[in-house]
């Protein structure tokens, strides 16, 4: 394995103790994710050939960071609970400016091919261009709630955050990455400004008290496979699933589910459960609807599942219209409802309750986040959040196409590369 060398660590606070709040109240969407991982996303750059990757380098790094956490202070705190009866309790987040974590590496002998050419992810060599790696969301009230890695390589630099994601959605985690950009290529004020006004689902207390738990999870040995869809290969799809369900209704991000679905199914066959579940991450912002940069968990996970036999013989089009009539149904009064009824009854998400869960999403600026050398030419996720059928997706660098990183048991991996309906429905690019 390529060794990867701390060249220093230490944390990082707000620019200035003067920060907008003091304290964050946490939603129902945010209590829901404590006992998952932190969220664990890195963006890779050629070499910059403008500057000298050195200890002034590593420094303006260092200050963009503490000027952009001064605009999102929550990233530099830390979690906090008051004690109730009955050993419950209320989670917050205290704005104490207690840092984030930076992290400066160097892995000389790394390239950017090593990372980006191998249709699956290199797990340990990636894993360790992360900070904070293993970290429970409900952990953050000792551990920072942010933590950055500045890794310089062979040919390249990979810049890698791992945050608190009872903090932050994936929405929120590129808004702070893209603002972080903006501030280190000299911007003065940030394109859009973080809001951290709260929204709960009625009026009244907003700390929800919850019960003592704790997190046993051990994820099977899995593989990371990279596939890349491009635009003319989506349209394709859309176009098929479209004719088939006689609608014109479903996305081409449906249409990728629906395929990666079935083929999933096909190939990850349980016979102790004939039902293939489905799970997907809607965005609640534009549905409630919240303002422009609110900051925090804005998502629900949305659940289905079909009997397997139904569902591998009735076609694309079938599933790909489930998955669009089941996103439908999360208009502003279900959403509400859905908020409402967690409060009566507090549910955390867990790892093993995610047989096919579709995660992130191609619409977020991955490709936009330069920090003033050029824009990052891949993209890669730590160990955060892995479980056998998570589908994380991005945008395909180049506009236009959807990447999909696929966590999958080894088995299944093979099976789905020797699967022709799911290999040559597409014009796979890797």
């Amino acid at each position: 394995m390529s060794s990867v060398k701390i060249i220093s660590s230490c944390l990082v606070g707000t620019a200035s103790n003067a920060t907008p709040i003091s304290r964050l109240e946490l939603t129902v969407w945010d209590l829901s994710l404590l006992l998952l991982n932190y969220i664990q996303r890195g963006i890779l750059f050629h070499k910059p050939q403008s500057q000298k990757i050195d200890h002034n380098f590593i420094l303006h790094i260092k200050n963009s960071l503490s000027r952009t956490l001064h605009l999102f202070p929550p990233l530099a705190g830390r979690l906090a609970t008051i004690e109730k009866d009955d050993n419950m309790a209320c989670y917050f987040v205290d704005c104490n400016n207690a840092g984030a974590e930076f992290v400066h590496a160097v892995a000389g002998d790394v390239s950017v091919s090593d990372i980006l050419e191998p249709k699956c992810v290199p797990e340990e060599l990636v894993s360790s261009l992360f900070p904070l790696n293993g970290v429970v969301n409900f952990e953050g009230t000792s551990k920072p709630l942010l933590g950055v890695q500045v890794t310089e390589l062979a040919d390249g630099l990979f810049i890698a955050c791992s945050a608190n994601h009872s903090i932050v959605d994936g929405t929120s985690f590129w808004h702070f990455f893209n603002s972080w950009s903006e501030i280190s290529r000299g911007f003065d004020t940030i394109s859009t400004p973080p809001v951290f006004e709260r929204w709960f689902p009625c009026n009244g207390n907003r700390l929800i008290p919850l019960p003592p738990f704790d997190k046993n999870y051990v994820p099977p040995p899995l593989v990371v496979r990279v596939f890349q869809f491009s635009k003319d290969s989506l349209s394709k799809v859309k176009v098929k699933a479209n004719s088939e369900a006689e609608t014109d209704k479903i996305s081409s991000l449906q249409a990728l589910c629906a395929h990666l679905w079935r083929s999933y199914t096909r190939c990850h066959r349980c016979v102790d459960d004939p039902e293939a579940g489905f799970l997907i991450a809607i965005g609640t912002r534009g549905r409630i609807p919240l303002p422009e940069g609110y900051f925090g968990n804005a998502v629900v996970v949305a659940r289905t599942a079909i009997n397997e036999a139904e569902l591998l013989q009735k076609g694309l089009g079938f599933a790909a219209l489930k998955i669009h009539e089941l996103v439908a149904q999360h208009t502003n009064e279900r959403v509400i409802k859905l908020g409402e009824d967690w409060m009566k009854n507090p549910v955390l998400l867990a790892e093993e309750d995610c047989p096919f869960f579709v995660t992130s999403s191609p619409r977020h600026n991955v490709y936009g986040t330069d920090f003033g050398w050029g824009k990052p030419i891949g993209v890669r996720s730590g160990k955060g959040i892995t479980f056998d059928g998570n589908m994380t997706t991005f945008p395909l660098a180049g506009g236009g196409g959807i990447e999909v990183h696929a966590y999958l048991t080894p088995e299944t991996l093979r099976a789905m590369e020797d699967d022709a309906e799911f290999m040559e429905a597409f014009s796979v690019t890797s």
